[in-house]
């Protein structure tokens, strides 16, 4: 009798084991969260949309109605600057927005996002750094040009802007004027990195590229209209501009001339979840797979769209 106890104690102990593995594992899955894909796409008048796949938009409520100039995703959180009176709003899901102090009035362009930093640029070459998004520090940049465009890529940081200005850092504190390397005097709108290249795109059709930072070549994109952005993406580079011209490469040297179906000034371009999304003047969204065929989506605004950006 007293071993058949024994036995019986050693059973009920087991069930009792095996009870709470499963009830650990079951508590593990349930506090398991994913990451929801998201664009966000900023302009005119406070404008802020946002969309899990580029086809459906959403209108979010921004609390402004400035001009919106550059929206970025770093660190959870999504960044929006406005062309106007230095103002920063951020967002944790692209639904609700906060306005931040940015510590500056002047026009804000660009911003970026990488190597735990925010970057935005804008008027006077201001550049502000920030490393939650919140609080914000004027950094000098050592030219008083208007700064448009911002990246980062082979551990650098690179600014772009008004008379062919180019500035490069690697900690955003100290800033190297590379414009004698540019060759040129147009505006540049936008830099971007991408295959181990940085690309510079401007006006009159102007495309830059450079490995560095420090040289660069200039590139024949075949058209004279002002390209204002650009992304890489699906192992293609995509630029976009007046008129609805959409040019591809995938060296970033030779450039292609596609059909967006649109007339209307393309402002903004990015690449994520497998889609190319380009924005524009009045309202216009497109998206395309490839780079080569694009399609139309609605937007639900008339508003000029500037800037957009994704999260995984």
């Amino acid at each position: 009798m007293k071993n058949l106890l024994i036995i019986l104690s050693l059973f009920l102990f087991s069930l009792t084991v095996i009870s709470c593995a499963k009830k650990s594992s079951d508590d593990s899955k349930t506090t398991t969260t994913t990451s929801s894909p998201l664009f966000v796409a900023v302009g005119d008048n406070g404008t802020i949309l946002t969309s899990s796949d580029g086809s459906t938009w959403t209108s979010r409520t921004s609390g402004t109605t400035e001009r919106f100039g550059g929206v970025t995703y770093g660190n959870g959180t999504f960044v929006t600057v406005v062309g106007d009176n230095g103002t920063i709003l951020t967002s944790s899901d692209g639904s609700t927005w906060t306005s931040r102090t940015s510590g500056t009035s002047n026009k804000l362009f660009g911003i970026t996002y990488a190597n735990s930093t925010f970057v935005a640029v804008g008027r006077s070459g201001t550049i502000l750094t920030s490393s939650d998004a919140t609080t914000w520090t004027s950094k000098t940049s050592g030219t008083s040009n208007k700064l448009r465009g911002v990246t980062y890529g082979n551990s650098i940081f690179v600014a772009v802007g008004y008379d062919g200005s180019i500035f490069t850092s690697s900690d955003t504190n100290s800033w190297d004027n590379r414009t004698s390397a540019s060759g040129t005097t147009v505006e540049f709108n936008q830099v971007i990195y991408g295959n181990s290249t940085f690309v510079a795109f401007g006006y009159s059709g102007t495309i830059l590229t450079s490995s560095d930072g420090t040289t660069w070549t200039s590139r024949t994109s075949g058209t004279s209209y002002i390209l204002p952005d650009g992304t890489y993406g699906n192992s293609i580079f995509v630029s976009v501009g007046d008129i609805g011209t959409i040019l591809t490469s995938s060296d970033a040297t030779t450039w292609t001339s596609k059909t967006s179906g649109t007339s209307n000034k393309l402002r903004g371009v990015t690449y994520g979840n497998s889609t190319f999304v380009a924005v524009g003047e009045s309202g216009t969204i497109l998206t395309s797979s490839d780079g080569t065929t694009w399609t139309s989506r609605t937007s639900g605004t008339s508003e000029h769209l500037k800037r957009v950006a994704y999260k995984e």
